[in-house]
């Protein structure tokens, strides 16, 4: 009998399970990777034998499909792994996985002949990913395909009983990759790397250290203060490595299900409630969480291996605005004093991914390093190609009835990023085995950058375009993510380019894949000076007082006679985003943005302090919620500023609820959506999760897709093969 198994069956020790049962069970046959399957034929007993299987899947396997079918009418005796197939192409690698305890182990015993070999992996463990150039998975499409087996490596790689049984990034220091230390001026050092990298951080030093699918810039978090003079990031959060979950819990509060995704092998960056002292103050200023995760690399166990330390500040090393430096040269540019490097080639470049829980959900904030491969189900007979928006972009192809996520791409504003966007699409195509693509989605917007490569992929596959409005793509994202047709969501976020021109964010739209009706949104206010009132966020505060007919707390007359010549001209927003970068500026919280959402984000730890006492009236003109007079009504309580702030969000959510629940109601639904940047934000998310269960209706929100514009190029294809007809 012949058995056809997809899913996730490469790289992840599939093919030595497969052998193993098979010759306990006595079988004749052959297993065989056959691009994005894995092809096997047994003489006998098939259904016993893929019951066994599937109770002994390797723990980074997962099964998709399984087909038995007639095979070989003769099979020679015994059951042979046989030599790779190019067959059919479709990702069925797996995610980059951390270090296994195993691993670990035979890492720091002195016995071992890999004791300290940085590069310590197996068949459950290790990069994936980061290292694959092309399927099927063999060691001669991988970055190890330099580094030749030595004999004793040699010998594990064809022991059945062993656990790196045609492990293809098989290595030991003998015959595989390793580090190497460089001063500033990019001169390599005598001295063992790793230790001597730990040294000169300890004595307070600003290092680069080389992961899997990019470079870290660190430090110790005593010399966390030079590190933000030095790198001129005065207020934004530094994401931290610590030691183990016992030292995590010496800065961070984590609830049993932040604990499981710290611990978890895809070992993200997790924003857990932080414990309030100076230390933690400095790591996320103004913020109520931190940004923390455990060691993955066989590396970043070494290097506590070697430090007394149990935290070291760990950010993406990049130059501001551009994608993370991959080789030693673009690393020398950022200017630190020590650079722990490999000379393992990094075939996908992968930031961390980031996440925050909501109850036992998991929110996204970037999908990336260990979150990749990604796909979700959608039942479609075209091919679609989408770009995405133009920050914190992602790419996505629909094919096979499933659409799949790139890595995390960065801004648009980046040359490198556009050109990194156009590297992941055509990598994950190959992959997927696309060579045909019959429509291409992409935002509204004229001055995205994202259009440009829309347009080149167009051209190229002589495919039709569809653009698509920016707050309809989270809708339809969503709605992917949930299997759905159709779905009354609210969209809220920063900014997205409108169908009227007007920059979009505080939207209700009734929404299928095939269209959408704008049925709700708050009241257009003005941004004075465009993008500048977007990082001045005293000038939303202008605008919402000259509304008011109130005088201003922060401009003097002159600029403020200005100001008000703008309120005529300036372009318009409904942002959800903009009227909490308003109410931060007006308590005190944040009057400048120095990093995307800050406002907002610092305003959250006074929302979760807040309660919601303060009578503040709903104000609608129609369709359209008054958020100006509500923002007065704020103004004239005398509570406190942490009531009067959560009093205003809570009523300006139950607006949004109820015109959605109202609309939801007329179609027999008792489902509503949430989704946008504003959603990343718990207490809005709550607030909307009990209004709306109030209302009789089940909220649904993301799990799998970033809240964010990481989802929008998931919404764009969905509804692009649904306008062109290809469903």
């Amino acid at each position: 009998m012949k058995i056809t198994i997809h899913g996730t069956v490469q790289g992840v020790g599939f093919r030595p399970t497969v052998y193993r049962i098979a010759t306990s069970m006595h079988l004749n046959g052959y297993v065989q990777n056959n691009g994005s399957n894995v092809v096997i034929e047994v003489d006998r007993d098939a259904e016993e034998f893929v019951a066994r299987l599937r109770a002994q899947l390797p723990r980074l396997a997962r099964l998709d499909s399984v087909e038995i079918g007639h095979g070989s009418n003769e099979l020679a005796k015994g059951f042979r792994i046989v030599h790779s197939s190019s067959g059919e192409r479709g990702v069925s690698i797996p995610t980059d996985v951390a270090q296994c305890e195993e691993c670990r182990k035979e890492m720091l015993d002195e016995r071992d002949r890999r004791h300290l070999y940085p590069f310590t992996n197996c068949t459950n463990c290790g990069a994936r990913f980061t290292v694959i150039e092309d399927l099927p998975y063999d060691r001669k499409k991988t970055s190890l395909r330099s580094f030749p087996m030595c004999a004793d490596c040699r010998r594990e790689y064809e022991e059945p009983g062993d656990r790196r049984f045609h492990h293809q990034t098989i290595c030991c220091p003998n015959c595989g990759p390793s580090y190497y230390l460089l001063d500033r001026e990019g001169s390599r050092t005598d001295k063992d790397p790793i230790p001597e990298f730990a040294r000169l951080l300890e004595e307070g030093a600003i290092g680069v250290a080389k992961s899997w699918g990019g470079m870290h810039i660190c430090c110790t978090l005593g010399t966390l203060a030079h590190l933000r003079d030095w790198y001129r990031r005065k207020e934004k959060p530094f994401a931290v490595m610590v030691r183990d979950i016992e030292a995590a819990k010496r800065y961070c509060v984590p609830s049993r299900f932040e604990e499981q995704l710290l611990t978890s092998g895809h070992r993200p960056v997790v924003l857990v409630p932080k414990v309030r002292n100076d230390v933690t103050e400095l790591i996320s200023p103004g913020l109520g969480n931190v940004g923390l995760f455990l060691p993955y690399t066989e590396m970043q166990h070494l290097l506590f291996h070697n430090l007394k330390e149990d935290a070291l500040v760990m950010t993406s090393a990049n130059i501001p605005g551009e994608p993370m430096v991959l080789d030693d040269e673009s690393a020398l540019g950022l200017g630190a004093e020590c650079y722990l490097m490999h000379d393992r080639e990094i075939i996908n470049r992968c930031d961390d991914s980031v996440v925050r829980s909501y109850g036992k959900k998991t929110f996204f904030i970037r999908k990336s390093r260990g979150s990749v491969p990604s796909s979700i189900t959608f039942q479609s007979k075209g091919a679609a190609l989408a770009v995405g928006a133009q920050e914190n972009i992602t790419g996505a192809i629909a094919f096979g009835s499933r659409i799949h996520q790139t890595q995390y791409i960065g801004d648009g504003t980046s040359y490198g990023a556009i050109e990194f966007l156009e590297k992941a699409l055509d990598y994950h195509m190959r992959l997927l085995g696309v060579e045909e693509i019959d429509v291409v989605g992409l935002d509204l917007h004229p001055a995205y950058t994202t259009r440009r490569v829309a347009r080149a992929l167009a051209d190229r596959y002589d495919a039709e375009t569809v653009e698509v409005q920016h707050h309809w793509a989270h809708a339809g994202a969503l709605m992917a993510e949930h299997e759905r047709d159709s779905l009354v969501t609210i969209a809220i976020d920063g900014t997205g380019y409108g169908e009227d021109g007007v920059a979009w964010g505080g939207e209700i739209l009734d929404a299928t894949l095939e269209s959408f009706e704008r049925i709700g949104h708050l009241q257009e206010v003005p941004l004075l000076g465009g993008e500048k009132a977007v990082y001045d966020v005293r000038r939303l505060s202008f605008a919402f007082r000259e509304a008011l007919g109130l005088p201003d707390r922060y401009f003097n007359e002159e600029e403020a006679i200005i100001l008000r010549k703008m309120t005529r001209s300036s372009g318009r927003t409904t942002s959800f985003g903009r009227v909490l970068d308003a109410v931060a500026c007006e308590l005190g919280v944040c009057s400048y943005r120095t990093y995307d959402g800050e406002p907002a984000m610092k305003l959250e730890r006074a929302l979760e302090r807040g309660r919601e006492n303060v009578p503040i009236d709903v104000v609608r003109d129609g369709r359209v919620i008054m958020t100006v007079p509500m923002y007065g009504q704020m103004l004239d309580s005398k509570a406190n500023n942490d009531d009067r702030a959560r009093s205003l969000i809570a009523a300006i959510t139950r607006g949004l609820v109820d015109i959605a629940a109202d609309r939801a109601k007329e179609h027999g639904q008792k489902v509503i959506g949430i989704t946008g940047g504003v959603s990343y934000n718990h207490v809005i998310t709550s607030i909307a999760e009990r209004m709306a269960r109030d209302r009789g209706m089940r909220l649904l929100v993301h799990n799998e897709l970033p809240n964010g514009d990481g989802c929008i190029s998931t919404g764009q294809c969905a509804i692009a093969l649904r306008k062109s007809g290809r469903f």
